[in-house]
Protein backbone atom coordinates (compact mmCIF):
# COMPACT_ATOMS: atom_id res chain seq x y z
CA UNK A 1 0.00 0.00 0.00
CA UNK A 2 1.28 3.47 -0.87
CA UNK A 3 2.34 5.78 1.94
CA UNK A 4 0.08 8.84 2.26
CA UNK A 5 1.14 12.36 3.19
CA UNK A 6 -0.23 12.05 6.78
CA UNK A 7 1.57 8.71 7.17
CA UNK A 8 4.75 10.27 5.83
CA UNK A 9 4.57 13.06 8.41
CA UNK A 10 4.06 10.51 11.17
CA UNK A 11 7.05 8.46 10.01
CA UNK A 12 9.44 11.42 9.91
CA UNK A 13 7.96 12.83 13.12
CA UNK A 14 7.03 16.13 11.55
CA UNK A 15 3.69 17.86 11.58
CA UNK A 16 1.84 20.43 9.54
CA UNK A 17 -0.39 22.51 11.85
CA UNK A 18 -2.68 23.20 8.90
CA UNK A 19 -2.80 19.59 7.68
CA UNK A 20 -6.25 18.75 9.02
CA UNK A 21 -7.67 21.94 7.56
CA UNK A 22 -5.83 21.94 4.25
CA UNK A 23 -5.26 18.34 3.19
CA UNK A 24 -7.64 16.07 1.34
CA UNK A 25 -7.08 13.80 -1.62
CA UNK A 26 -9.16 16.08 -3.80
CA UNK A 27 -7.50 19.37 -2.88
CA UNK A 28 -4.16 20.88 -3.89
CA UNK A 29 -1.46 20.39 -1.28
CA UNK A 30 2.16 21.57 -1.14
CA UNK A 31 4.67 21.88 1.67
CA UNK A 32 8.41 22.31 2.16
CA UNK A 33 10.77 21.18 4.93
CA UNK A 34 14.42 21.02 5.86
CA UNK A 35 15.79 17.50 5.51
CA UNK A 36 16.87 15.63 8.64
CA UNK A 37 17.30 11.95 7.83
CA UNK A 38 18.13 9.45 10.57
CA UNK A 39 21.15 7.20 10.09
CA UNK A 40 19.84 3.93 8.66
CA UNK A 41 17.52 2.78 5.89
CA UNK A 42 14.15 4.04 4.66
CA UNK A 43 12.27 0.99 3.44
CA UNK A 44 11.51 0.42 -0.25
CA UNK A 45 7.93 1.58 -0.82
CA UNK A 46 5.48 3.55 -2.93
CA UNK A 47 4.19 6.99 -1.94
CA UNK A 48 0.94 8.57 -3.12
CA UNK A 49 2.59 11.98 -3.49
CA UNK A 50 5.41 13.68 -5.38
CA UNK A 51 8.64 14.73 -3.70
CA UNK A 52 11.61 16.80 -4.87
CA UNK A 53 14.59 16.53 -2.52
CA UNK A 54 17.87 18.37 -2.21
CA UNK A 55 20.19 15.73 -0.73
CA UNK A 56 23.27 16.82 1.20
CA UNK A 57 24.80 13.73 2.76
CA UNK A 58 26.15 10.38 1.57
CA UNK A 59 23.78 7.49 0.94
CA UNK A 60 22.60 4.80 -1.44
CA UNK A 61 19.40 5.32 -3.40
CA UNK A 62 17.49 2.35 -4.78
CA UNK A 63 14.61 2.92 -7.20
CA UNK A 64 12.87 0.95 -9.93
CA UNK A 65 15.62 -1.10 -11.58
CA UNK A 66 18.47 1.25 -10.66
CA UNK A 67 20.74 2.09 -7.78
CA UNK A 68 23.11 4.98 -7.29
CA UNK A 69 25.64 6.12 -4.69
CA UNK A 70 24.86 9.70 -3.76
CA UNK A 71 28.17 11.05 -2.45
CA UNK A 72 27.76 14.77 -3.18
CA UNK A 73 24.87 17.28 -3.30
CA UNK A 74 22.08 16.04 -5.56
CA UNK A 75 18.49 16.73 -6.57
CA UNK A 76 16.10 13.75 -6.41
CA UNK A 77 12.70 13.56 -8.13
CA UNK A 78 10.22 10.92 -6.95
CA UNK A 79 6.64 10.25 -8.02
CA UNK A 80 3.83 7.87 -6.96
CA UNK A 81 4.59 5.32 -9.69
CA UNK A 82 8.24 4.66 -8.86
CA UNK A 83 9.07 3.13 -5.44
CA UNK A 84 12.41 3.90 -3.85
CA UNK A 85 14.51 3.31 -0.74
CA UNK A 86 17.26 5.37 0.88
CA UNK A 87 20.17 3.96 2.88
CA UNK A 88 22.15 6.58 4.80
CA UNK A 89 25.92 6.15 4.76
CA UNK A 90 27.06 9.34 6.49
CA UNK A 91 25.61 10.40 9.83
CA UNK A 92 25.08 13.95 8.65
CA UNK A 93 22.06 14.18 6.35
CA UNK A 94 20.93 17.67 5.39
CA UNK A 95 19.07 19.43 2.61
CA UNK A 96 15.51 20.43 1.73
CA UNK A 97 12.47 18.77 0.22
CA UNK A 98 9.06 19.73 -1.04
CA UNK A 99 6.08 17.39 -1.25
CA UNK A 100 2.84 17.84 -3.16
CA UNK A 101 -0.09 15.76 -4.31
CA UNK A 102 -1.58 14.94 -7.70
CA UNK A 103 -4.02 17.84 -7.50
CA UNK A 104 -1.19 20.36 -7.21
CA UNK A 105 0.07 19.30 -10.64
CA UNK A 106 -1.77 20.95 -13.52
CA UNK A 107 -3.06 18.32 -15.96
CA UNK A 108 -2.06 20.40 -18.98
CA UNK A 109 1.50 20.50 -17.64
CA UNK A 110 1.67 16.80 -16.80
CA UNK A 111 0.38 15.84 -20.23
CA UNK A 112 2.11 18.60 -22.14
CA UNK A 113 5.06 20.81 -21.32
CA UNK A 114 6.31 18.73 -18.38
CA UNK A 115 5.39 15.25 -19.65
CA UNK A 116 8.96 14.21 -20.43
CA UNK A 117 10.58 15.71 -17.35
CA UNK A 118 12.19 13.77 -14.46
CA UNK A 119 9.13 14.39 -12.28
CA UNK A 120 6.67 12.43 -14.43
CA UNK A 121 8.56 9.91 -16.55
CA UNK A 122 8.68 6.35 -15.24
CA UNK A 123 12.14 5.80 -16.66
CA UNK A 124 15.19 8.00 -17.06
CA UNK A 125 17.27 10.03 -14.63
CA UNK A 126 15.82 10.78 -11.21
CA UNK A 127 19.02 11.95 -9.50
CA UNK A 128 20.98 15.01 -10.63
CA UNK A 129 24.34 15.85 -9.06
CA UNK A 130 24.99 19.54 -8.43
CA UNK A 131 28.18 21.53 -8.69
CA UNK A 132 28.76 24.48 -6.37
CA UNK A 133 26.95 27.06 -8.51
CA UNK A 134 24.02 24.72 -9.19
CA UNK A 135 23.75 23.93 -5.48
CA UNK A 136 23.55 27.63 -4.63
CA UNK A 137 20.85 28.11 -7.26
CA UNK A 138 18.78 25.18 -5.98
CA UNK A 139 19.17 26.29 -2.35
CA UNK A 140 17.96 29.74 -3.37
CA UNK A 141 14.86 28.27 -5.05
CA UNK A 142 13.99 26.32 -1.91
CA UNK A 143 14.54 29.46 0.20
CA UNK A 144 12.13 31.35 -2.05
CA UNK A 145 9.62 28.50 -1.70
CA UNK A 146 9.85 28.76 2.10
CA UNK A 147 9.34 32.50 1.98
CA UNK A 148 6.39 32.17 -0.38
CA UNK A 149 4.57 29.47 1.57
CA UNK A 150 4.60 31.75 4.63
CA UNK A 151 3.49 34.86 2.74
CA UNK A 152 -0.26 34.42 2.98
CA UNK A 153 -0.63 35.50 -0.66
CA UNK A 154 -3.80 34.18 -2.34
CA UNK A 155 -1.83 33.06 -5.39
CA UNK A 156 0.83 31.22 -3.41
CA UNK A 157 0.20 27.82 -5.03
CA UNK A 158 0.68 29.30 -8.50
CA UNK A 159 3.94 30.92 -7.41
CA UNK A 160 5.11 27.62 -5.88
CA UNK A 161 4.37 25.88 -9.17
CA UNK A 162 6.68 28.36 -10.88
CA UNK A 163 9.47 27.57 -8.42
CA UNK A 164 8.86 23.85 -8.98
CA UNK A 165 9.28 24.45 -12.71
CA UNK A 166 12.62 26.12 -12.00
CA UNK A 167 13.80 23.04 -10.09
CA UNK A 168 12.68 20.76 -12.92
CA UNK A 169 14.37 22.80 -15.62
CA UNK A 170 17.54 23.12 -13.56
CA UNK A 171 17.70 19.33 -13.54
CA UNK A 172 16.89 19.01 -17.23
CA UNK A 173 19.93 21.11 -18.06
CA UNK A 174 22.00 18.36 -16.46
CA UNK A 175 20.39 15.34 -18.16
CA UNK A 176 23.72 13.99 -19.33
CA UNK A 177 25.62 14.61 -16.09
CA UNK A 178 24.82 11.33 -14.34
CA UNK A 179 26.55 8.00 -14.64
CA UNK A 180 25.15 5.07 -12.69
CA UNK A 181 24.49 1.38 -13.00
CA UNK A 182 21.31 0.69 -14.92
CA UNK A 183 19.47 -2.49 -15.76
CA UNK A 184 16.76 -1.45 -18.24
CA UNK A 185 14.09 -4.04 -18.88
CA UNK A 186 11.21 -4.51 -21.26
CA UNK A 187 8.65 -4.60 -18.45
CA UNK A 188 9.32 -1.05 -17.34
CA UNK A 189 9.21 0.16 -20.93
CA UNK A 190 5.79 -1.46 -21.40
CA UNK A 191 4.58 0.20 -18.19
CA UNK A 192 5.84 3.56 -19.41
CA UNK A 193 4.09 3.14 -22.76
CA UNK A 194 0.88 2.16 -20.99
CA UNK A 195 0.94 5.24 -18.74
CA UNK A 196 1.68 7.52 -21.68
CA UNK A 197 -1.14 5.94 -23.70
CA UNK A 198 -3.53 6.29 -20.75
CA UNK A 199 -2.74 9.99 -20.35
CA UNK A 200 -3.17 10.64 -24.07
CA UNK A 201 -6.81 9.58 -23.87
CA UNK A 202 -7.65 12.78 -22.00
CA UNK A 203 -9.20 15.27 -22.11
CA UNK A 204 -12.18 13.93 -24.09
CA UNK A 205 -13.43 16.12 -26.91
CA UNK A 206 -17.12 15.30 -26.42
CA UNK A 207 -19.39 15.16 -28.45
CA UNK A 208 -16.88 14.86 -31.31
CA UNK A 209 -15.16 11.97 -29.57
CA UNK A 210 -15.66 9.61 -26.63
CA UNK A 211 -13.28 7.51 -24.57
CA UNK A 212 -12.37 4.41 -26.56
CA UNK A 213 -9.80 2.59 -24.42
CA UNK A 214 -11.50 1.59 -21.16
CA UNK A 215 -10.28 -1.90 -20.26
CA UNK A 216 -6.92 -3.64 -19.79
CA UNK A 217 -7.65 -5.64 -22.94
CA UNK A 218 -8.15 -2.45 -24.94
CA UNK A 219 -4.72 -1.19 -23.87
CA UNK A 220 -3.04 -4.57 -24.35
CA UNK A 221 -4.33 -4.75 -27.91
CA UNK A 222 -3.12 -1.23 -28.66
CA UNK A 223 0.32 -2.04 -27.19
CA UNK A 224 0.47 -5.42 -28.96
CA UNK A 225 0.99 -7.43 -25.78
CA UNK A 226 -1.09 -10.13 -24.09
CA UNK A 227 -3.42 -8.71 -21.46
CA UNK A 228 -2.09 -11.10 -18.80
CA UNK A 229 1.45 -9.90 -19.45
CA UNK A 230 0.34 -6.26 -19.30
CA UNK A 231 -1.42 -6.84 -15.99
CA UNK A 232 1.65 -8.55 -14.54
CA UNK A 233 4.00 -5.79 -15.72
CA UNK A 234 1.79 -2.98 -14.41
CA UNK A 235 1.37 -4.63 -11.02
CA UNK A 236 5.12 -5.21 -10.67
CA UNK A 237 6.03 -1.71 -11.83
CA UNK A 238 3.41 0.47 -10.17
CA UNK A 239 2.03 -1.66 -7.34
CA UNK A 240 -1.49 -1.23 -8.75
CA UNK A 241 -3.54 -3.27 -11.20
CA UNK A 242 -4.18 -2.08 -14.73
CA UNK A 243 -7.90 -1.81 -14.00
CA UNK A 244 -7.30 0.36 -10.93
CA UNK A 245 -5.05 2.78 -12.84
CA UNK A 246 -7.61 3.10 -15.64
CA UNK A 247 -10.45 3.62 -13.16
CA UNK A 248 -8.49 6.22 -11.17
CA UNK A 249 -7.76 8.20 -14.32
CA UNK A 250 -11.39 8.09 -15.45
CA UNK A 251 -12.55 9.24 -12.02
CA UNK A 252 -10.02 12.07 -12.02
CA UNK A 253 -11.30 13.25 -15.40
CA UNK A 254 -14.91 12.93 -14.27
CA UNK A 255 -14.23 15.14 -11.25
CA UNK A 256 -12.64 17.75 -13.51
CA UNK A 257 -15.73 17.75 -15.75
CA UNK A 258 -18.10 17.93 -12.80
CA UNK A 259 -16.34 20.88 -11.25
CA UNK A 260 -15.08 22.80 -14.27
CA UNK A 261 -17.32 22.11 -17.29
CA UNK A 262 -20.87 22.74 -18.41
CA UNK A 263 -21.38 19.17 -19.60
CA UNK A 264 -24.43 17.47 -18.16
CA UNK A 265 -23.86 14.30 -16.16
CA UNK A 266 -25.43 12.38 -19.03
CA UNK A 267 -23.05 13.90 -21.59
CA UNK A 268 -20.15 13.27 -19.27
CA UNK A 269 -21.08 9.62 -18.80
CA UNK A 270 -21.28 8.93 -22.53
CA UNK A 271 -18.13 10.93 -23.20
CA UNK A 272 -16.23 8.74 -20.74
CA UNK A 273 -17.48 5.60 -22.46
CA UNK A 274 -20.31 4.51 -20.16
CA UNK A 275 -23.42 2.97 -21.68
CA UNK A 276 -25.78 4.61 -19.22
CA UNK A 277 -25.87 7.34 -16.60
CA UNK A 278 -26.79 4.83 -13.89
CA UNK A 279 -23.72 2.71 -14.67
CA UNK A 280 -21.53 5.81 -14.55
CA UNK A 281 -23.08 6.91 -11.24
CA UNK A 282 -22.48 3.50 -9.66
CA UNK A 283 -18.88 3.48 -10.90
CA UNK A 284 -18.29 7.01 -9.61
CA UNK A 285 -19.79 6.32 -6.18
CA UNK A 286 -17.75 3.11 -5.88
CA UNK A 287 -14.50 5.01 -6.32
CA UNK A 288 -15.29 8.30 -4.52
CA UNK A 289 -18.01 7.46 -2.02
CA UNK A 290 -20.17 10.23 -3.49
CA UNK A 291 -22.58 10.64 -6.36
CA UNK A 292 -21.77 12.83 -9.38
CA UNK A 293 -24.50 15.23 -8.27
CA UNK A 294 -22.89 15.67 -4.85
CA UNK A 295 -19.53 16.53 -6.42
CA UNK A 296 -20.89 18.88 -9.06
CA UNK A 297 -20.00 22.42 -8.10
CA UNK A 298 -17.87 21.43 -5.12
CA UNK A 299 -14.16 22.11 -4.82
CA UNK A 300 -13.18 18.76 -3.32
CA UNK A 301 -14.43 15.20 -3.10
Amino acid sequence: MAETIPQFYKRIQRCDPKLDATYSKGKEYFNIFSRQCNFGTVQFSYRDFYKVTLIMGVGKLYYADKWILVDRPALLFSNPLVPYAWESVSEEQRGMFCIFNEQFVQSEEKNGSLANTPLFKLTGDKVFFLDESQLMKVQNIYAQMQEEIQSGYTGTLDVLRCYLHLLIHTAMRMQDANQYESHPNASQRIAELFMELLERQFPIDYPRAALVLRTPTDYANRLSVHVNHLNKVIKETTGKTTSVLIAERIVKEAVQYLQHSNLSISEMAFGLGFESVSYFSKFFRKHTGKSPTEVRGKVTI
